[in-house]
């Protein structure tokens, strides 16, 4: 779907990307990290045809960015870190002025309109000036325009930027809908989200990619196989005995008890998940929560970036 060779951006004599390669297949989920200043945003206008690259090669559905931008256009939906809205405009009278900006018929305007409605949870404000929406409805708005032509590729650029928590979970519930039906492209600083979303990941640090892969290969190709936390009910010592004997397990260390409750965290690689469970309902003891340790996608994401795990 997106294929990115020798990508490099100048502004005068900066280079706020400089060397970038990479391939985006065709319904993946991708999490675009970095931070502020990295090059994401330049990444992602020159992707989304709002930038032209000093030199290097992308295309994006067999498209080249450089002489088909219009062509490009009609099939990415590309919402920026600040939405593109139209105060004074309902919100349905915008994304119907959008579609017609994006070519879809007139007659097919409306079903559109309701269809991005429908998956950005906005039915019951199509009427309402934007003016009067609040920053998550707004930024629900700009989704909703990112996706009113049906594109094959979405561009996504901090899409829970100043959301509340169950406006984040809806957005994260949003993203998975689309998997397969669209290609995503998300960048977000909120780590948790893109580590529960995102099918693969690409770190961008000092205007060049860092590192690329699933979550699991960035954390073996730094070393470790990753963590998991574990929640059970019983004798915490037990457990402890039980789950160090589990092939694949380098160490397993008790985090906090309360009564019979307690935490324990695994160095092992998280697709051992079903092992442990085994293992400790064998020997009578509850499992509560299962889990990809918190925090991992932060070490990961601290070490490439020159941070501290």
């Amino acid at each position: 779907m997106i294929h990115v060779q020798g990508l490099t951006k100048f502004y005068g004599e900066h280079a706020a990307i400089r060397d970038l390669s990479f391939n985006i297949e065709r319904g993946e989920v991708i999490g675009f990290l970095g931070l502020n200043g990295a090059g994401k945003s330049t990444t992602l206008k020159v992707l989304g045809c709002v930038l032209l690259p000093t030199s290097g090669q992308v295309s994006i559905d067999g498209f080249d960015v450089g002489t088909q931008p219009h062509e490009i256009r009609k099939r990415i939906g590309y919402l920026p870190d600040v939405p593109p809205l139209y105060d004074e405009m309902t919100v349905g009278g915008y994304l119907a002025f959008v579609a017609q900006l994006r070519g879809v018929p007139a007659s097919q305007a409306r079903s559109h309109v309701l269809d991005a409605e429908k998956k950005a949870s906005l039915e019951a404000m199509d009427e309402q000036p934007i003016s009067s929406l609040s920053h998550g409805y707004r930024q629900r708005v700009g989704v909703a325009q990112a996706l009113v032509h049906k594109p094959k590729l979405l561009i996504l650029d901090e899409p829970t930027g100043g959301l509340d928590p169950v406006q984040i979970v809806e957005m994260r519930n949003l993203i998975r809908e689309l998997k397969g039906e669209h290609t995503v492209l998300v960048s977000s600083h909120i780590l948790s989200e893109i580590s529960q979303v995102c099918d693969r990941l690409l770190v961008i640090q000092g205007g060049e990619i860092v590192a690329q892969g699933t979550e699991d290969q960035l954390a073996r190709s730094l070393g470790g196989e990753g963590a998991v936390e574990v929640d059970i009910r019983g004798p915490a010592q037990a457990a402890l005995d039980v789950l160090q004997k589990v092939p694949g397990v380098a160490s397993v260390t008790l985090q906090r008890m309360e009564g019979d409750l307690s935490s324990l965290r695994l160095d092992v690689p998280p697709q051992l998940r079903p092992e442990l469970v085994k293992a400790l309902v064998a020997a009578n003891i509850d499992v509560l929560r299962i889990d990809k340790a918190h925090g991992r996608l932060e070490n990961i994401f601290m070490k490439l970036t020159g941070g501290k795990a």
